[in-house]
């Protein structure tokens, strides 16, 4: 059976982290991305589809041409942050599925095309928050943000496939320059019912 994570481990993941805004020069190289992602890949999603596809925009020149397709607000963050990943979903997710799901041809469940893009974005946003989490949990910080222009950064990035932008998401580590206190968040009676 599975134990509850203890206090230091929540705070890690929940209770002390924080969306970060400003960036140390602490490196974080391949092999960092690559641990990230061998625990973002682990994380469920409907018939095991893992539509996520990621970007790491870690050079000066991605990070520059990220910025470029960011709102004004994000653009500093953006040429800040040792990496930038842009998180996005794959609309052809369903050719990977007879090695992903190699006990069913689940193929032919998500041939409706709308089925499709409901699907790939819905996944590639849990793997999304799940890449926040992970890297939270490696000891990276995270600045998760929208404020981009999705057909700019489709067409840099993904141009010639099927992928499409979900969000963007900064790594590195945190220096703590420009926090807000933690904003309120809504009570259980507001936001949730037990039925």
């Amino acid at each position: 059976m599975t134990e509850p994570l203890d206090q230091p481990a929540l705070a890690t993941l929940f209770t002390e982290a924080r969306t970060h805004y400003g960036w140390s020069d602490a490196a974080v190289t391949e092999t960092d991305l690559r641990a990230l992602y061998d625990l973002v890949k682990l994380g469920p999603t409907s018939a095991n589809c893992s539509p996520a596809r990621f970007a790491f925009c870690h050079s000066d020149k991605a990070r520059a041409d990220l910025a470029e397709c960011v709102s004004e607000g994000n653009r500093a963050k953006v040429l800040a942050a040792p990496v930038t990943a842009i998180i996005g979903f794959d609309l052809d997710f369903a050719s990977h599925l007879p090695e992903l799901f190699p006990h069913a041809d689940a193929r032919p469940w998500f041939a409706d095309p709308e089925m499709a893009r409901n699907s790939a974005f819905r996944n590639s946003s849990l793997q999304g928050g799940y890449f926040i989490l992970a890297a939270r949990a490696l000891g990276w910080d995270t600045g998760p943000m929208s404020g981009f222009d999705k057909a700019a950064v489709d067409s840099r990035f993904w141009s010639g496939t099927k992928v499409e932008t979900n969000f963007l998401c900064s790594l590195g580590k945190g220096n703590g320059e420009g926090l807000f206190p933690r904003s309120p968040r809504l009570d259980f009676e507001v936001a949730a019912r037990i039925l």
